[in-house]
């Protein structure tokens, strides 16, 4: 039997690019994301829509089609990034606090995901965080008994709690106390650990991993600019870098783990802007218009990854 998994990256409001993905494959396939891969795992904004497309319903597998979460992104964009002139000054642009208040985001995930927990998901789905009190990595996962009490739209905040941004989210699980912050500091695109899980999950049998991207940095770091850089300055960039670097990585592993049997969905961000919080309606309606040539350029590699080998 094949197994098939969908791994998607963080990227902030860039994660509208990987849900018109995910909207369009149900819409040919006329399944919903749950019935079409046996195991979600997501980072950043990759896990909020891992999570969405597993939330229970009633009388339906999901909460939420694809769809809608792209609905989330649209109506909800500006609000979660959304900040005062105070908070500007006082924060000085993230760098003396997180550039964000915390209580948007989690008022919308309140509002999308209510008091559904992780043991409801429909399907076997894992998000990364990263706990800075233990200092280990954290990979919530809905069909572990410990983490089955976790609420969705806390798990939600934990893996979108990009540093600078979001301040970290405390979390108990288990009677432990953890600190959790954006799974993207090690593991921005989570298929390599996506394809470990599906092997304990499913041993023996045939994995197919489909990842997808949230857009591929283009902007250069010329030399005569970063040379001068100090801190400060280089907090930001250096975010990008190891988010930029981890997931070429993951990519390359991924080539030689699986080979056709792995399909990366990602794209240049050429007209976009790479900003992970650049909601305005100019770039949201750039980034759609990515995702559409993203899905016309791949539509016969997504029509072979549903329809070859099982």
């Amino acid at each position: 039997m094949t197994r098939r998994v969908l791994a998607v990256d963080g990227g902030g409001i860039r994660g509208i690019i990987p849900a018109m993905v995910v909207a369009h494959i149900e819409r040919k396939m006329k399944k919903s994301a749950g019935q079409l891969f046996d195991l979600m795992v997501g980072t950043s904004t990759g896990g909020i829509l891992t999570l969405g497309l597993s939330r229970p319903g009633p009388g339906r597998p999901a909460q939420f089609s694809a769809k809608r979460v792209v609905k989330l992104y649209e109506d909800h964009g500006e609000h979660i990034f959304a900040h005062s002139l105070w908070r500007k000054l006082r924060s000085a642009g993230g760098i003396l606090e997180e550039a964000y208040s915390h209580q948007n985001l989690e008022a919308v995930l309140k509002q999308y995901f209510a008091e559904a927990t992780l043991g409801d998901c429909t399907v076997p789905t894992m998000v990364t965080t990263y706990d800075i009190q233990n200092r280990e990595s954290v990979f919530l996962k809905s069909w572990l008994p410990e983490h089955g009490a976790v609420l969705c739209r806390d798990a939600a905040r934990a893996t979108s709690a990009a540093p600078t941004y979001f301040e970290p989210k405390p979390l108990n699980i288990d009677a432990a106390q953890h600190v959790l912050i954006d799974g993207g500091v090690f593991m921005n695109t989570p298929s390599v650990s996506a394809l470990a899980e599906a092997k304990r999950l499913f041993p023996g049998e045939q994995i197919k991993v489909l990842s997808i991207g949230t857009g591929e940095l283009t902007r250069a770091i010329p030399y005569h600019q970063a040379k001068t850089w100090g801190s400060a300055l280089w907090v930001m960039s250096l975010l990008d870098c190891i988010f930029d670097g981890a997931a070429k990585a993951a990519d390359y592993q991924m080539r030689l783990f699986l080979g056709t049997n792995y399909l990366r969905l990602q794209t240049p961000l050429h007209y976009a802007s790479d900003d992970i919080d650049d909601a305005s309606k100019g770039n949201i309606r750039n980034l759609k218009q990515t995702a559409r040539e993203l899905i016309k350029q791949e539509e016969g590699s997504v029509y072979h990854f549903f329809n070859d080998g099982g």
